[in-house]
């Protein structure tokens, strides 16, 4: 019986000891697997927010620089949707403002200070050439002139209408005619021609829209009337 006893009480301690060293190596495996963690995640890259690309103004592919003004101009689409033109994020012109008509579309900006001075259409269609001959004359020194067509920009246009045009940078007006579409940014008093203009014949064989070309839109900088 005392043989027996004491072989039980060896095989639990024999146990006891058993499990005390397997809880140990546990224990020591966790810490190592938490130290070995901590090191990892020091030298691992930090995760990289994803952000929205920058939003320039008039929606422009990039950032205009300091003194210039940044501007989106698009024609009309046929004779359903009105042209529209941006200036430093200000929509001066468009259908949904309802101030743009048939015809070609002006709008009038201070070459210095970037405010809008005065905005038409007039209606080349069926409307008279001496509106828009008159406002031509009315444009001061100094002011960013943006024009798009809607529909039809030609059929009343006279010469003395489109050499006026032509004084303000324009290399196209002399060609305008009927149902093509057309943006321009020129300048009264500008000594060179300009090189904001995009012109797209209305031809039956390229149209987009049936009696309609294509929808042009242009954008760019501006620079700054300085005295």
């Amino acid at each position: 019986m005392m043989r027996a006893g004491g072989l039980l009480k060896l095989a639990v301690l024999v146990s006891i000891l058993f499990l005390v060293v397997f809880l140990a190596f546990e224990l020591l495996e966790s810490n190592m697997n938490l130290n070995l963690g901590k090191v990892l995640a020091r030298y691992a890259p930090a995760e990289t927010v994803p952000t929205r690309p920058p939003r320039h103004k008039c929606g422009l592919s990039k950032s205009c620089p300091e003194d210039h003004f940044a501007f989106k101009i698009t024609s009309g689409a046929a004779s359903v949707v009105g042209p529209k033109m941006c200036l430093q994020d200000n929509v001066l012109m468009s259908g949904v403002k309802n101030n743009v008509g048939r015809g070609i579309n002006i709008a009038l900006i201070n070459g210095k200070t970037g405010e809008l001075t005065k905005i038409d259409s007039f209606d080349m269609w069926s409307g008279d050439v001496n509106h828009l001959i008159k406002f031509l004359k009315e444009i001061e020194d100094g002011s960013i002139v943006m024009m798009a067509t809607f529909d039809d920009p030609a059929t009343k246009l006279n010469d003395e209408a489109r050499n006026m045009i032509a004084e303000l940078g324009s290399s196209s007006i002399s060609i305008l005619g009927f149902r093509d579409n057309w943006v321009f940014v020129g300048g009264k008093g500008i000594k060179t021609k300009s090189p904001f203009e995009q012109h797209i014949k209305n031809n039956a064989e390229t149209n987009k829209y049936e009696g309609w070309p294509e929808v042009l839109e242009m954008e760019g900088c501006i620079p700054m009337k300085h005295e």
